[in-house]
């Protein structure tokens, strides 16, 4: 059923594009506004002491009015995890599948968010009325059970958002994608596709989950010692695999980390996971029982794997200590950044005798190939395609593929954040920008680090700090005692002693000549030492560290 008048539509991200991570689509109908998913992004390398990445929501709080729900497609962090800071500015409902908000529920309860938030759980077999508009869902496949993609129907034809996703034809769990809805809402006439584009750059087709259930039961089978599976606490259909692999080899499992029992728990408990009873022990128990009656499942403090890995490979895990009875596997593909840590961690773990099996053999994506793209665009016959989830290049690459079936390529709008594109009588456009951008979190404050503090950081981390403490007589302007320099990260000082002695014999000329002039004012006197000292230490080391005079007046 269509709108009598023509719906006008704008579609925009606010995180997710030229990034893994912060997926946060916002698709306008007339005055109404629809957030799907709201994610977080952990941050890089050079983002020295931050905790977590969010989108930037300050053009989204100008119009909470307007804001009419907030969709979740599945329940990983990079789509749910900025929904805890994300209610605390707009109020609207959520929607998600039972296994979406249930995961939800308990995030909000580990961050102690006292924010009462309505939700609405979403049955792909059914649609919903927001207003006047029409909302259906169809489930999809994924690394993590209960994910579903949308379509909002407007007067010019459906907007189809895909979520993360891939063709699974035998899935871990039995539920397999719904092509036939898909097929059916392409029938109806597709005005726009908002597509996964994380394996844009893989060839062929993403293999089914159930290929790596027949090598980890290998594994089982055939070791003598423990076997330890790092993976992330969210992969439920791999935590399905080991308990299964353990059953048939006649393992106990130990689960290391709360959050991942806490996790476990709720999955069990909805039937997302079928566990025999007496299936698991505690992780304290497994020295009691020979190792070859262990099976444990390590996650970080995150739900993470690299985590457990890189502890247990340094001998530094709590409960864990690596034996060369041990078989670690791996069951996960290394974040960009991660690889050398990761790698890192393996080399330890083989050097001590562990045997450790990673790779394609015990990991597959939950995103969607080459091939698996190509039949998305076939079955959805989009007029217009917009790649989201992905770093430039994936997106670049999925226009490609798009290009390759025959869709236009000024058909194909790659975005950065807060690009806007609009349709009106089935046409798109570009239009203005709306501001967007990303806002770091750092323990309790959000937004309060920001490029500057960043720059200190990384001057901290690259070549130190030196202090100057100074004490002058406030009546006689002359220095009482000092200046005393203490370095972090710059120099040793029992090494550096004529370094340092020079470095005092500057800053007591700097200041005697100054307070000989009349000058009495701190800042003066501060960038009087930071200028002659920062010539003197770059001309002597090629490093420039941060200088911090301190001056005290008795």
């Amino acid at each position: 059923m269509q709108n009598q008048q023509e719906d006008k539509v704008k579609i925009y991200a606010m995180g997710g594009v030229g990034e893994i991570g912060n997926n946060m689509t916002v698709i306008e109908i007339n005055e109404d506004i629809f957030i799907i998913d709201a994610g977080m992004m952990h941050p890089k390398d050079e983002m020295f002491g931050v905790d977590t990445v969010i989108p930037d929501i300050t053009h989204l709080e100008q119009k909470r009015d307007r804001i009419k729900a907030i969709f979740l497609t599945h329940a990983h962090s990079e789509h749910i995890g900025g929904i805890p800071y994300l209610i605390k500015k707009i109020k609207a409902p959520i929607y998600g599948t039972t296994l979406t908000l249930a995961f939800l529920e308990q995030m909000l309860r580990e961050m102690k968010s006292n924010k009462k938030v309505k939700t609405y759980t979403i049955d792909p077999d059914k649609e919903v009325w927001i207003g006047s508009n029409r909302v259906s869902f169809f489930r999809t496949n994924h690394s993590i059970p209960d994910s579903v993609g949308l379509a909002f129907h407007t007067s010019q034809g459906a907007i189809v958002h895909t979520g993360d996703f891939k063709f699974d034809y035998t899935p871990v769990d039995g539920v397999k994608f719904d092509l036939s809805k898909l097929t059916r809402i392409g029938d109806e006439g597709v005005l726009c596709l908002l597509s996964d584009s994380k394996n844009a750059e893989l060839p062929g087709h993403t293999p089914s989950e159930s290929t790596v259930g027949e090598r980890i039961e290998d594994v089982f089978y055939f070791a003598e010692g423990r076997v330890i599976t790092a993976l992330y606490a969210s992969n439920l259909h791999r935590i399905q695999q080991v308990v299964n692999a353990a059953v048939q080899t006649k393992r106990k499992v130990a689960l290391d980390n709360r959050y991942l029992e806490r996790l476990v728990g709720i999955a069990t408990k909805l039937g997302y996971l079928h566990v025999p009873k007496h299936t698991f022990i505690s992780l304290d128990k497994i020295d009691k029982r020979p190792d070859r009656e262990i099976a444990i499942i390590s996650t970080g403090p995150e739900g993470d794997p690299m985590s457990p890995l890189i502890k247990i490979a340094n001998h530094s895990h709590k409960k864990l200590q690596p034996k060369d009875t041990d078989i670690f596997i791996y069951a996960s593909s290394a974040s960009p950044g991660d690889e050398k840590d990761v790698t890192k961690a393996i080399d330890s773990l083989m050097r001590i005798g562990v045997q450790v099996v990673y790779g394609k053999d015990v990991h597959v994506s939950g995103h969607a190939s080459e091939e698996d793209l190509k039949l998305m665009l076939e079955l959805v016959r989009p007029k217009y395609l917009i790649p989201i989830h992905g770093e430039f290049r994936m997106l670049k690459v999925h226009m490609d593929i798009a290009a390759s079936t025959g869709l236009p390529l000024h058909h194909v709008f790659l975005l950065d954040k807060g690009d806007v594109v609009e349709f009106t009588k089935g046409e798109a456009r570009e239009t203005e920008k709306v501001p967007a951008g990303q806002v770091l979190v750092d323990g309790l404050g959000v937004g309060d680090v920001g490029n500057i503090v960043l720059r200190d950081r990384r001057l901290l981390a690259e070549d130190g700090t030196l202090i100057v403490v100074v004490t002058l007589g406030r009546r006689s302007k002359a220095i009482l005692s000092g200046p005393e320099i203490i370095t972090r990260g710059f120099v040793y000082v029992r090494e550096s002693e004529e370094l340092i002695e020079d470095a005092n014999q500057i800053v007591t000329e700097v200041l005697s000549k100054a307070l000989n002039e009349k000058v009495s004012e701190w800042s003066s006197l501060k960038n009087g030492i930071r200028d002659a000292l920062g010539r003197y230490l770059y001309d002597k080391t090629k490093r420039r560290p941060m200088i911090l005079p301190i001056i005290m007046e008795i």
